[in-house]
């Protein structure tokens, strides 16, 4: 009987392994690109004119406070300003200001652009984000940078992409029905990443701005990496979200599982600027 050397099938197999993987790979890229929501933006009641504040913090503890001010400056435009800063032994931490202002198209519900600027203790970051119907481009300036290429504009191609503020819209638009599932694209800042939004329920929730009727949603994200392929979010692991059940729909508390733990973020008070229709 012949002994075959287990050297000379160690190519071939690893070759054969190699291609499998790849091929799955590819086969894994391709379905989470099916999955993502193809509904267009629903008929529910457009958002009104308002102004907000929020806390952040951990265990019981305000770290963070924040104002937002959404608008309809045009017929075509909606628009989110906020601003935001650390507070109380936190700031003394680890002093962060914070200015954000993005623009989405009334009609699509799609990003138009955002400009956010991070000003800490020893240096200021600034992000301004294009979009465009076919994915992307970032402008990120650090005040500390020193390399020849580091404002250098990078883009990310893909054609069905939103921001934070434009994925917000988008989902409140939808039915929100209890067990729906939503699946989106999504470029906060300088990185893309799969949001899996599902919705969990109905429930009655008490913020510090009263008590309300709530929609719950679970929400999961992957990195979505150069070559399109999922990636584990290594600092964000889960979060659960509420936002009103009546025709506003406005974001009411949010509580995330990361790296340092639960942190959470909650609607301390709010002003529409125009009454209900």
């Amino acid at each position: 009987m012949q002994h075959r050397h287990p050297r000379r099938i160690k190519p071939a197999a690893s070759l054969l392994l190699i291609t499998l993987g790849f091929l799955s790979l590819k086969a894994h890229a391709a379905n989470w690109q099916a999955s993502l929501s193809k509904d267009p933006p629903g008929d529910f009641p457009e958002p009104r004119p308002l102004r907000a504040n929020y806390v952040f913090g951990w265990s019981g503890i305000t770290a963070a406070t924040a104002e937002v001010h959404f608008t309809q400056p045009g017929e075509d435009r909606f628009q989110l300003e906020g601003t935001g800063r650390t507070v109380g032994l936190v700031r003394a931490l680890w002093r962060l200001d914070l200015n954000y202002r993005a623009i989405a198209d009334a009609n699509t519900l799609r990003p138009v652009e955002v400009n956010q600027v991070e000003s800490y203790r020893w240096k200021k970051l600034t992000t301004h984000l294009t979009f465009t119907s076919s994915g992307v481009r970032r402008v990120r300036t650090d005040s500390q940078a020193t390399s020849p290429g580091s404002n250098t504009p990078k883009d990310f191609n893909f054609s069905n992409l939103y921001d934070l503020h434009a994925a917000m819209l988008y989902l409140r638009s939808q039915p929100l029905h209890d067990r729906s599932v939503y699946r989106i694209a999504v470029y906060p800042a300088t990185s893309a990443y799969l949001a899996t939004v599902s919705v969990v329920g109905r429930e009655k929730i008490s913020v510090r701005a009263g008590s309300y009727n709530a929609i719950k949603c679970d929400l999961r994200l992957n990195r979505i990496g150069k070559n399109l392929e999922l990636q584990p979010h290594r600092k964000f692991r889960r979060a659960s979200i509420w936002v009103s059940d009546d025709s506003d729909r406005v974001l009411l508390r949010a509580e995330a599982q990361i790296f340092v733990g639960s942190v959470f973020a909650e609607l301390r008070s709010i002003h529409f600027e125009t009454a209900r229709p």
